[in-house]
């Protein structure tokens, strides 16, 4: 059994809106798990667009996660990614951009775009 993370005073600038912690209760118990489970969030990439997040429920914290509890949900993020994620607000949207999770990261940097001219993300380019 793993030992239980302390909470990490690194993370409280992380916030999870009340509507993702319904979401995440809501998940929890439709499946049935018990309270050792939290929501592990982590960056799993970069690309034009942005970091790509995943996200999934983990009774197995790491020693070197940080974590922290919000209503009686727990997160977890490793070490690598909580450096990318300090002040992100994630929440959860059912609106007309679509159905699920949404982390605003006030640390990502302006990437290329396709108006940018510059064709470095795999944007067509074309020269007069």
């Amino acid at each position: 059994m793993a030992t239980p993370v302390q909470e990490n005073t690194k993370v409280s600038s992380i916030e999870i809106t009340p509507n993702a912690v319904q979401v995440v209760k809501d998940l929890i118990a439709q499946n049935a798990l018990d309270d050792t489970y939290a929501l592990r969030i982590y960056v799993a990439g970069r690309s034009c667009s942005g970091y790509q997040y995943g996200m999934a429920l983990d009774n197995k914290p790491q020693e070197t996660d940080s974590t922290f509890e919000d209503a009686g949900v727990k997160v977890l993020i490793d070490e690598v990614s909580i450096q990318y994620m300090l002040g992100s607000k994630i929440d959860y949207i059912n609106d007309e951009r679509g159905k699920g999770f949404l982390v605003d990261n006030p640390n990502m940097v302006e990437a290329c775009s396709c108006g940018s001219g510059g064709g470095s993300c795999g944007c067509e380019t074309s020269e007069n």
